[in-house]
């Protein structure tokens, strides 16, 4: 038991000052890692980062963390406990449970946090997916609809990059079904977005005149779809607005009772 303490807490020791190769550790075990990586986690990364950041990097980084934490909790508990006992002592079973639990919860927090980053930017999304769409429909204009998707993607926001990379990826892999659309649409599940990727998908199909209807049709979606994203930022910005007034109303009114409380406190007191 006491070898086991110890034994951990060197082991967290050298890993912590580098003395063990931690990175060679990493790459030998990475195959079992990576069955614990999220099937969106790259996609959350590049969504809250951009493409620069290395997702590949961030995640073995979550791993390491999350075993440095798992020893150290090991450690900790198990100091603090009975120091007598064997391996099948039961405080020592309920000391590797919890700090695997705690390890866990350390490898779970960054992405939870990625997710609730994610989630909370959607209403973002929502405004600037309509911009996006206007800037395709000149592109589709003069292209096929996969290779417009392509052309699109350096002056699209950041965070629809990476879902417009797999959308393309699997159009090029030979997918000519509606799935690839609806997978974006699905990614980002904003206000008409399932609609629009079913547009653009039809866009693709027929001849040139049914492709000059449909795109007269996708682009009436679009301007309507621009201009609710006006009124909604017109409104927000008129909640801000009344918001600020009532805030000043608010402090204006409490500094004047305050000072005529002073005033009246000063009187009483002469």
């Amino acid at each position: 038991m006491e070898a086991l303490i110890v034994g951990a807490i060197i082991i967290g020791i050298l890993i912590y000052n580098d003395t063990i190769d931690k990175k060679k550790f990493m790459i030998d075990n990475e195959k079992y890692l990576q069955a614990l990586r999220e099937e969106d986690y790259t996609f959350l990364v590049y969504a809250k980062y951009g493409e620069e950041v290395d997702a590949d990097q961030l995640y073995m980084k979550r791993c390491t963390n999350a075993i440095i934490i798992f020893l150290v909790i090991l450690a900790l508990t198990s100091t603090s406990g009975s120091s007598s006992g064997s391996l099948l002592n039961p405080q020592f079973f309920l000391n590797l449970v919890l700090s695997i639990v705690v390890g866990v919860l350390g490898f779970k927090l960054p992405y939870m946090q990625l997710k609730s980053f994610y989630k909370t930017h959607l209403h973002e999304i929502d405004i600037m997916l309509p911009y996006y769409l206007k800037s395709l429909e000149i592109l589709i204009q003069h292209y096929t609809v996969p290779v417009a998707l392509g052309k699109s993607i350096d002056d699209a926001p950041d965070i629809f990059k990476p879902g417009l990379r797999e959308l393309i990826n699997k159009i090029n892999s030979g997918d000519s079904t509606i799935d690839p659309y609806m997978d974006f649409a699905n990614t980002y599940p904003v206000r008409d977005s399932m609609r629009m990727m079913r547009l653009l998908y039809r866009l693709g199909l027929g001849s040139q005149e049914k492709k000059q209807e449909r795109l007269m049709m996708f682009s009436r979606t679009v301007s309507n779809l621009q201009n609710k994203a006006r009124e909604t930022k017109y409104k927000e910005r008129l909640n801000h607005m009344e918001s600020q007034t009532m805030i000043m109303l608010v402090v204006t009114g409490i500094g004047v009772m305050l000072i005529i409380l002073i005033s009246m406190m000063m009187m009483f007191n002469m």
